[in-house]
């Protein structure tokens, strides 16, 4: 009897995940520790890093089986990320919390918001160079967006086995944005360049521009790339819940309960994805060195384009507003703002910056259509 007792707690012992983990799933799940001290700590990107590195530290627990067939997370991945579902959802609430007004008192915001579009292209092409297939490049390009939602997505569509170190390197590389923007924006501007004062915006916007706007932007958008529809037309009913005035209770719940519920659930699929043995690859390395280059590119596009708008205008015109045309809304609005004020305390760009902030959501939100459309 005794020794049936000592035979079961071995066989259980040695059945335990102290017994079975490997030399990945220590890596792994330092990387998951990793993630949620900067989310905590830091505060880089807390909704998204928090849930993502504990999604990964669950996906390593040895002969858990949570990211395996049966497995919550694995279910989370497959019904709710490669779908497709969790990322529209969340352009829901992005649409009910966004208002449009800036963009459309100055529509030039859409020409920044198109050029800072550049970093995807860009990252495309370096991915497809190195070896990458055209689907896995379109997906890895997309981090240029930098709009996780877009990215997840995308990602989804054309190469879901990647979808781990891409939405990684697109929500890491976002909460780095007040990093890694400043000295793109510093290299390609000049002091006199960084310290022009811009005028208040034009004119106020009146409501039926702001209830005509998702409804044109919808049409026109869906008519030109049609797989760009779930998310321009997520994004543009969320905004109509918000505009109309007659939905508060839907734009409220669009704002919170959705986009929360949608956001817990994406980040902890995603960490569910980050296995050691899908996840410590030579390719996740590259996915993060072109999502690098991809951000910095894109950046560079937005203020490049504003240094034109600054010749156009003989000097009228702050060209880092161009950096705000990448779509961390509203980090990058934020980074040209902190910039101009630095440089000149009585200079205020924010309003200015979140024009083409908002107009890089939609932009990306095409370019991702068209990308998919080509794969």
């Amino acid at each position: 009897m005794f020794e049936d007792l000592i035979t079961k707690v071995l066989n259980f012992l040695l059945t335990s995940g102290y017994f079975n983990i490997t030399i990945g799933n220590v890596v792994m799940i330092s990387v998951a520790l990793i993630l949620i001290y900067l989310a905590i700590k830091k505060e880089y990107e807390p909704l998204l890093l928090l849930p993502i590195g504990f999604g990964a530290l669950l996906a390593n627990m040895p002969l858990s089986g949570i990211a395996e067939l049966g497995g919550f997370l694995y279910y989370i991945h497959h019904y709710l990320l490669e779908t497709g579902i969790i990322p529209i959802l969340i352009f829901i609430g992005i649409g009910a919390m966004t208002d449009f007004g800036p963009l459309l008192s100055s529509p030039k915001s859409f020409i920044l918001g198109a050029a800072a579009q550049l970093g995807i292209f860009l990252a495309i092409m370096l991915a497809f160079s190195m070896g990458f297939s055209i689907n896995e490049a379109g997906a890895i390009g997309i981090i240029g967006s930098a709009d996780g939602p877009t990215t997840v997505y995308t990602a989804a569509k054309l190469a879901p086995h990647l979808l781990g170190p891409v939405a990684v390197a697109a929500y890491s590389y976002m909460s780095l944005v007040p990093i890694i923007q400043p000295p793109v924006i510093r290299a390609l501007t000049t002091k006199k360049e960084r310290t022009v004062r811009m005028p208040p915006l034009l004119r106020e916007v009146s409501k039926r521009e702001k209830l005509l706007f998702p409804i044109i932007t919808t049409v026109i958008a869906c008519l030109l790339v049609p797989t760009s529809t779930p998310l321009i037309g997520a994004l543009m009913v969320g905004n109509l819940f918000r505009e109309s005035g007659v939905t508060e209770r839907l734009s409220k719940a669009a704002q919170n309960e959705l986009i929360n519920l949608s956001t817990i659930l994406l980040g902890l699929g995603v960490g569910g994805t980050m296995k050691a043995e899908s996840f410590l690859t030579v390719s996740t390395l590259m996915i993060i060195g072109i999502g690098a280059f991809a951000f910095a590119t894109a950046t560079a596009g937005g203020v490049l384009m504003g240094k034109f708008f600054y010749l156009a205008t003989k000097g009228k015109f702050n060209p880092m507003i161009g950096a705000a045309g990448v779509s961390a809304v509203p980090m990058s609005a934020r980074v040209v703002q902190k910039m101009a004020a630095k440089e000149d305390p009585e200079n205020f760009l924010l309003m200015h910056a979140m024009g083409p902030n908002v107009a890089g959501v939609i932009g990306s939100a095409i370019v991702a259509g068209i990308i998919i459309s080509f794969a």
